[in-house]
């Protein structure tokens, strides 16, 4: 990547901007117990979360209790659950403000979508990032294809005002490496996050960074 090449990025929130797996495990694992069923590790959590809410119920219950009207309800809960824990233990990833910090002092027009669904989406970007100006803000929408489809981040750089090729899509899983190169935008890896550096290089990762001071350097 040359330095100077890019003028915006996208970022992936869970798992890139916040660590948000305790309370979405914590939650998971308590409409679990309800119903009796198998709880998960924190570290099985790592691989069930990033792809909507309704992958992730339908991960977590047993197979032969995968019925439709289960994950519905299961569902349901979550909002229920989740609502009452998002903001308990999750925070900022280590060097996220400093970045944000960096970007937003050099004029770097910053925006976040999620697959995590849209009303906690703005929930939690208010409380933890609502210091720095995000363009667009966008979690998983009703009628609207969720990361690895690309609209939403096609969106954003309308809202923007930038083409494709200008912008950076910083994330942790291989669908939003994937959501990037069908948009035509250029995918980085986080490995501080969910997923491992093997994810996100078979989703089309082009660059991995280590530490979030990284991402400043790629303007």
């Amino acid at each position: 990547m040359d330095s100077m090449k890019y003028q915006a990025v996208i970022f992936d929130l869970d798992g890139t901007l916040l660590d948000t797996l305790e309370d979405l495990a914590d939650s998971v694992n308590a409409i679990l117990a309800e119903l009796n069923l198998p709880l998960h590790s924190l570290a099985d959590y790592r691989y069930h979360v990033g792809k909507g809410m309704r992958s992730l119920i339908t991960n977590v219950l047993p197979a032969e209790a995968r019925s439709d009207k289960l994950i519905d309800e299961c569902i349901d809960r979550m909002f229920a659950e989740y609502g009452k824990r998002w903001d308990a233990k999750t925070h900022p990833y280590d060097g996220v403000p400093e970045l944000l910090e960096t970007l937003t002092a050099h004029n770097i027009p910053m925006s976040i979508v999620s697959n995590k669904e849209h009303h906690f989406t703005l929930r939690v970007t208010e409380k933890f990032l609502g210091r720095w100006k995000f363009r667009a803000v966008f979690g998983e929408r009703e009628g609207v294809a969720r990361k690895p489809d690309p609209v939403s981040l096609l969106e954003a750089a309308k809202i923007m005002g930038l083409g494709c090729e200008d912008i950076i899509c910083l994330g942790d899983s291989g669908s939003d490496m994937t959501a990037a190169v069908n948009a035509g935008m250029h995918p980085v890896g986080a490995l501080w996050g969910f997923r491992d550096a093997q994810e996100l290089i078979a989703g089309g990762a082009k660059i991995l960074v280590k530490y979030p001071v990284e991402v400043a350097g790629l303007f």
